[in-house]
């Protein structure tokens, strides 16, 4: 994770974690989201969960500088949505959503012209749903011209959904399950295009690593001060460069918005909730998030996705293998913990919105009576604990 840490982020946010060590956890302790009893209805429960687009916001500046196209910014907004939905759908939330959007922005450098994609962005994105069922309603929010502390843009957003009881899906894994992840990649039956599967964590290593130094002297706003000039765009590409293997350039692969599972998500819900032992949203972490849930588990990945363009790319600047897998999805972002035998049937629910699903692990006792991860790997093997 060295790579990381030295631009300032930490993929795994030890001090975080540290910082909300002793904090209520609410009624559920050990689920993927603080779930808690709802103030205004008895027997119900409510989630309130806040997240956004990270530095990806970043990369949408320097297209739009670019290109003269403020529509890049458009992608944000389902970025921001899609990193709370799919989060909550991790504990049985999938709608109705409420929404309040948090834009932080330097008025100097950001004009209303992208304010208005973004807050489209929004509106086109909840419309993807509706057709499955899935219903986001936008409150309002707030837009803040904060130059003095952001010099470009943040994007964030605020999803508030309620549950009953019998609807909560907690963390329950246990040995002899297996672990069905679904890609990140390709085109679902609700997208408009492909995916380059890069979701919305991350972006601080992939644009420093895979895009040119000459960007630094051009913008110089578009990144931190206290980061190293030699860790500052020190990649190869170009924005407008194709992206290896794909038919990406650099610049659209980056900014590939968020894939949500909702729909996918629903559907095995309704069906199988039951059966479903947990449930995680392989953001930051990547691979090895499962780590945080659970006790006494190994979680054992044999079976992985093969690793998608965007990442191979980034791991040639000279990332170590162990690093991108806890950084990146690597090629699944959502992954259920079930009994093996109705595996089939969740892979069988993804043929149906034209996302691929494979067993890629299982489920042991560790022996350490700590949680660990192991990846077997093309690559090597790879151990968190």
């Amino acid at each position: 994770m060295e790579k990381y840490r030295q631009r300032g982020v930490s993929p795994t946010k030890e001090d975080v974690h540290a910082a909300l060590k002793g904090i209520d956890e609410g009624a559920f302790p050990g689920s993927f989201c603080k779930i808690l009893r709802s103030p205004f209805e008895n027997g119900s429960y409510i989630l309130m969960h806040a997240d956004g687009s990270g530095t990806k916001s970043s990369i949408a500046y320097l297209m739009a500088q670019e290109t003269g196209d403020n529509q890049w910014y458009a992608g944000l907004a389902q970025d921001a949505a899609v990193m709370n939905t799919d989060d909550m759908a991790c504990v049985g939330a999938v709608g109705p959503f409420l929404f309040s959007n948090t834009i932080g922005r330097n008025a100097h450098r950001i004009p209303g012209e992208a304010i208005k994609a973004i807050i489209h962005g929004y509106e086109r994105f909840f419309a993807s749903l509706k057709p499955y069922g899935i219903v986001c309603t936008m409150s309002g929010g707030e837009t803040a011209d904060v130059g003095d502390l952001v010099q470009t843009l943040i994007v964030d957003a605020t999803a508030v959904a309620t549950l009953k009881e019998t609807e909560i899906i907690t963390m329950r894994m246990q040995p002899g399950d297996v672990i069905v992840g679904f890609s990140s990649t390709g085109q679902a039956l609700y997208e408009d295009k492909p995916n380059s599967g890069i979701a919305s964590n991350g972006l601080t290593l992939a644009r420093h690593q895979l895009l040119s130094h000459e960007y630094a002297s051009r913008y110089p706003e578009s990144y931190s001060p206290t980061v190293p000039q030699d860790l500052v765009y020190q990649g190869p590409y170009r924005l407008d460069d194709p992206l290896p293997e794909s038919e990406f350039t650099i610049g659209e692969a980056l900014l590939s918005p968020t894939r949500t599972y909702l729909p996918l998500i629903k559907e095995i819900l309704l069906s199988f909730r039951e059966h479903i032992h947990g449930i995680v949203h392989c953001t930051g972490g990547g691979q090895a998030k499962c780590k945080n849930f659970g006790h006494g588990l190994r979680y054992v990945k044999n079976n992985l996705f093969p690793v998608p363009p965007l990442f191979k790319a980034i791991q040639k600047t000279g990332v170590e293998w162990k690093e991108m897998y806890q950084v990146f999805n690597m090629g699944h972002r959502i992954e259920f913990y079930v009994p093996q035998e109705i595996a089939p049937s969740l892979l069988t629910i993804g043929e149906k919105y034209h996302i691929e699903g494979k067993i890629v692990g299982k489920i042991e006792s560790s022996p350490s009576g700590k949680n660990e991860v192991i990846l077997l790997t093309p690559y090597g093997e790879f151990v968190y604990q």
